[in-house]
């Protein structure tokens, strides 16, 4: 994926390549700007272009290479076979609408269900994601409504056209603790019932690991570490993936201790490194690897990353405990 500026060519997302089954979560994750949200959006057709150009050649949904679709076939795709719960309800969702009428929309569209009983699905739909007074939210404006209110009604919303895949962006970000859990509970337990697919954008690793199967981590527009849960937050092996996680406060222990931070900035995407873009703040480099971009390793079954000198230690030590 790039983005033609007036300052030159961006390369915002580069190579990235993932799958989702049915009933699976997969979180991708990664500090802000590192290409989650447009690669996930770039599926749907929803970044404009230009000044976006997608160089990829196959984004595939059972069978249906998406990104051969024209805008039409797209817009019907959108809402009913992939369901999109974006990261501010209050700027996605119409402000001169109701609650009630949006999820309506999305019910008459893709599911060809009129009048009454197109109203009637948005109010069930509301019960469903846990809101109580679900006729009073339906009739209610979105400024009218809760942070959380409003997030539970933009997942309906991402719901109604009881799509295969879910894409839900950050969408736990502006919420209390609390919320954030209801949550995250909310979207397992709709998972697990209506049989759907889940990709969870996010930044935020302690929700991702109550959440997610699969854990996918981006840096400067690429993948850099994907694997199992257990793989990746019990050996994480991407000097990133570890600078993250060490990032992370620990509320099992009483002992207070200094949080472990990463040198360095995010790279500008319109001057990457030549090699691997976290070279420059990378405790484990090799020279090579300013030289020469690192391409997907499988350290195990489910785990893999792209780090020549991660790869290669792990390889070695595995070889040596052989012996």
């Amino acid at each position: 994926m790039e983005f033609l500026t007036p300052e030159g060519l961006v390369h915002a997302v580069n190579g990235v390549d993932f799958d989702v089954a049915r009933g699976e979560s997969l979180a991708i994750v990664g500090e802000s700007g590192s290409g989650k949200t447009v690669a996930a959006m770039a599926l749907v057709g929803l970044v404009p272009s230009p000044p976006a150009r997608i160089r990829g050649e196959r984004a595939v949904l059972n069978g249906l290479n998406l990104l051969a679709l024209d805008e039409r076939k797209l817009s019907e795709i959108r809402g009913s076979r992939i369901g999109f719960v974006f990261q501010d309800p209050l700027s996605a969702l119409n402000p001169v609408l109701t609650i009630g009428r949006q999820i309506s929309e999305v019910i008459e569209r893709h599911l060809n269900i009129k009048g009454g009983e197109a109203k009637r699905r948005a109010v069930d739909w509301l019960v469903r994601v846990g809101i109580a007074d679900s006729q009073g939210v339906a009739d209610s404006f979105p400024h009218q409504l809760s942070g959380g209110m409003r997030q539970r009604a933009m997942i309906a919303m991402g719901l109604a056209g009881e799509p295969e895949l879910l894409i839900a962006d950050e969408p736990t970000t502006a919420l209390d603790v609390t919320v954030q859990a209801q949550i995250v509970d909310l979207m397992l337990q709709l998972r697990d019932d209506l049989g759907m697919a889940l990709v969870w954008i996010s930044h935020d690793l302690g929700v991702v690991a109550g959440l997610a199967d699969r854990v996918a981590v981006m840096y400067a527009g690429r993948i850099v570490e994907s694997g199992s849960v257990q793989d990746l937050y019990g050996r994480p092996a991407h000097p990133y993936t570890r600078g993250l996680i060490s990032s992370v406060p620990d509320l099992r222990t009483e002992r207070l201790s200094r949080l472990a931070t990463i040198p360095g900035g995010t790279p500008d995407p319109m001057a990457l490194p030549p090699g691997c873009a976290y070279f420059p703040r990378c405790g484990i480099s090799e020279r090579e690897c300013d030289a020469r971009v690192p391409v997907m390793a499988r350290i195990s079954s489910s785990h893999w990353i792209a780090c020549t000198p991660a790869a290669n230690g792990i390889v070695a030590a595995e070889g040596q405990g052989d012996e």
